[in-house]
């Protein structure tokens, strides 16, 4: 199938001036499959999905990807992979696969939370996964009742109440977030997200290092001004920590004209990231606006399945910033 695959992803995704670029998209890698969260993979999981890929694309840096894909010099099936947030699993989980591999990625990081902070969501995840009890009531926050009397339950009691606050104000998302796992009432993990340590071995492996903002705000629901800053400074902070030009970009949650806006791209590119990643799928080809590159990730499970996925989104011409 290796010889097959190959060969299809090469005739759909071209060389040189008409090449397209995939860029994938992960998040968590945990060292044992997550029964709340089956879709993220573990180690066992991501080692077998980096081999694939190894064998039917080009796995290049994303700094070079884009180099390239601006010169129109991309080699044939040219792939980069790029991890979002800065969750400590990237380092201590994903970090020695790709190592023994030879596979280079790309992490981009929310400054705010290295050392110890918590991002919201995983506070609600893990205020839901703890609780003792089959009814969370939380209507007294105004955000209802929802049923945990089962793992099927508390993931769907996660995702509404994620999706009721994620487009909050950054400081009223916190402080939601905040008063669930205070209604709750256990002690949350204080170290799902990298050390400043952790940060600089991803640099020392060659590993590339990107800005994600400080506070992972919804970019299009803050001022212009905390935009501006929540950019800059986030690029600041990892500038400082690792001694090195933070070059790329990912914006948070990324999805085009309802979490950024075109103002928001401006922003990006006068900050001085010479690119910047959406959460729109399709595969970028040379003309396409830099910094709105778009990324997926084939979430089945199979690789003939997988392999679909992958012609499906290398074939997409329709994100933002994909040239006529």
């Amino acid at each position: 199938m290796i010889r097959a695959a190959r060969w299809a992803v090469g005739a759909c995704a071209g060389s040189g001036a008409t090449a397209r670029l995939t860029v994938l998209i992960f998040h968590r890698v945990r060292a044992e499959l997550d029964p709340l969260f089956p879709e993220e993979p573990d180690a066992l999981r991501f080692e077998r999905f980096s081999r694939l890929l190894r064998s039917w694309f080009h796995v290049l840096p994303l700094g070079e990807a884009v180099d390239r894909l601006a010169q129109g010099t991309l080699p044939s099936r040219p792939l980069s992979i790029t991890f979002d947030d800065g969750y400590a699993d990237n380092c201590t989980v994903a970090l020695p696969i790709l190592k023994r591999l030879g596979v280079p990625a790309t992490y981009f990081i929310a400054a705010g939370y290295i050392d110890g902070g918590r991002m919201w969501n995983d506070t609600v995840i893990e205020s839901v996964r703890r609780h003792r009890g089959a009814r969370l009531d939380l209507t007294r926050l105004g955000w209802g009742t929802h049923v945990t009397d089962s793992t099927a339950a508390r993931r769907r009691s996660i995702d509404q109440l994620i999706l009721q606050l994620k487009h909050l104000p950054p400081i009223e998302r916190e402080r939601a977030a905040d008063d669930i796992a205070e209604t709750v009432g256990v002690e949350l993990p204080r170290d799902l997200m990298m050390t400043s340590g952790q940060v600089r071995e991803l640099s020392r492996a060659g590993m590339t290092i990107g800005g994600h903002t400080v506070s992972h705000p919804i970019l299009s629901r803050v001022s212009d001004d905390q935009a501006r800053r929540e950019i800059a400074e986030g690029k600041a902070r990892l500038e400082a920590m690792i001694g090195e030009p933070i070059e790329l970009f990912a914006y948070p949650n990324g999805k085009p004209d309802v979490d950024y806006k075109p103002i928001h791209v401006q922003m990006a590119r006068a900050s001085g990231f010479k690119a910047a990643l959406t959460t729109a799928p399709g595969a970028a080809r040379a003309g396409d606006d830099l910094h709105q590159l778009p990324r997926f990730t084939p979430w089945a499970r199979q690789p003939w399945r997988q392999l679909a996925q992958f012609l499906g989104n290398l074939r997409r011409r329709d994100f933002p910033g994909a040239a006529i």
